[in-house]
């Protein structure tokens, strides 16, 4: 990983080049922010241009054996630790998911703790890093560097250390081995061991400008991600079913406005056929019904919506004010919170749909 394949953290990545051509490496650092800002990426630029064998003003050389080792996640002086499952009694360490793991970042270091469950379990378990793995980071650094100038540990999460495991890393922190660099990687760090986190350098690592982001997706997706990587890439992912689900909400509001009942009760019947599309499409209306109020508020910065969200909404705002938004957000939540519980879809739909007959027509 080389700092120019890191999306934006101009900033960040010219503190931490400057750090190491001064010849100030912290021997332990803490990486933190929020998910999808390029926290781990950064972490492995980091270790890469430490021990890269020609490294220039701005990066690592990306051809020397250093980098191309430690590119392929292969280099066997960086070691990694993130959260698992284990299954049964059996002691698991990270090593028994390394080929994972490595699939997951070749593929794109830009991922969440849920993205990375889905790879390693289907148990829906919560990921831990259990006591055991800080017992084999310390065998592992014990023994001589083979090939990097910085033997390396990248800590992925470390919130999630079990509290022994955590103390038993405290020690190696307090007395780390010779030319050895802990980087932890965190998105919660007021979960971290307090005095593991006083044992670091702190580096908060901001969320992508959007300008950055708006290279890689479309300029609106980079705005409603909120400078989040991962969320961008969903957003990305699901244009064409928010752009079905904008044309639903059309469709919805439009019978409501019109008291057509034939079109709600087509609107009814096809909302019965899924439960779970019928919830995802119902959370999705009471998102877009906010927007649409905020949208009279004449303030870009505070509304989040697609090209196609906007062009209805534009039109449809001016239905939607302080004097009904919140009536019309709770019969829409309320008809999802009844579905939940099993309440024939039909008939909470229709229900939903004649209720919002009167509270839009009060504003025609």
């Amino acid at each position: 990983m080389q700092f120019r394949d890191i999306i934006g953290q101009e900033e960040v990545k010219a503190l931490i080049i400057k750090s190491v051509k001064e010849g100030r490496i912290p021997h332990a650092q803490l990486y933190w922010g929020g998910e999808g800002v390029g926290k781990l990426a950064l972490a492995l630029a980091t270790v890469q241009y430490i021990n890269c064998e020609h490294p220039t003003d701005s990066d690592s050389c990306g051809e020397c054996e250093s980098c191309r080792l430690i590119a392929k996640l292969s280099h066997p002086d960086v070691h990694f630790v993130f959260p698992i499952v284990k299954e049964g009694s059996k002691s698991a360490y990270c090593d028994d998911f390394m080929p994972q793991w490595r699939d997951m970042i070749l593929r794109s270091p830009y991922f969440n703790m849920h993205e990375w469950m889905q790879e390693i379990s289907e148990s829906g378990k919560i990921g831990t890093i259990y006591t055991t793995e800080s017992e084999a980071i310390a065998r592992k650094l014990s023994l001589k560097s083979l090939k990097a100038r910085f033997k390396a540990v990248i800590i992925w999460l470390p919130e999630l250390m079990q509290e022994a495991g955590a103390n038993k890393l405290l020690k190696l922190l307090e007395e780390p081995p010779e030319d050895t660099l802990f980087l932890l990687v965190s998105e919660q760090p007021e979960r971290v061991l307090g005095t593991i986190a006083s044992r670091t350098q702190s580096l908060h690592i901001k969320s992508i400008a959007v300008d950055a982001l708006s290279r890689v997706f479309p300029a609106d997706v980079a705005r409603l991600s909120g400078g989040n990587y991962v969320k961008a890439r969903e957003l990305s992912e699901a244009r064409s079913d928010a752009a079905e689900m904008t044309s639903r909400y059309r469709n919805l509001m439009l019978s409501a406005f019109r008291k057509d009942l034939v079109a709600l009760r087509d609107i009814a019947d096809e909302a019965s056929k899924s439960r779970e599309e019928c919830l995802e499409f119902l959370n999705y209306a009471a998102r877009i019904t906010r927007e649409t109020f905020i949208a009279n508020l004449c303030n870009p910065q505070l509304c989040y919506r697609t090209e196609s969200e906007a062009a209805f909404i534009e039109k449809f705002k001016k239905f939607v004010d302080v004097t009904n938004v919140e009536h019309i957000t709770d019969n829409i939540t309320q008809a999802s919170m009844d579905i939940e519980r099993n309440a024939n879809i039909k008939i909470t739909v229709f229900d939903m749909g004649l209720q919002l007959f009167t509270l839009i027509n009060n504003k025609r």
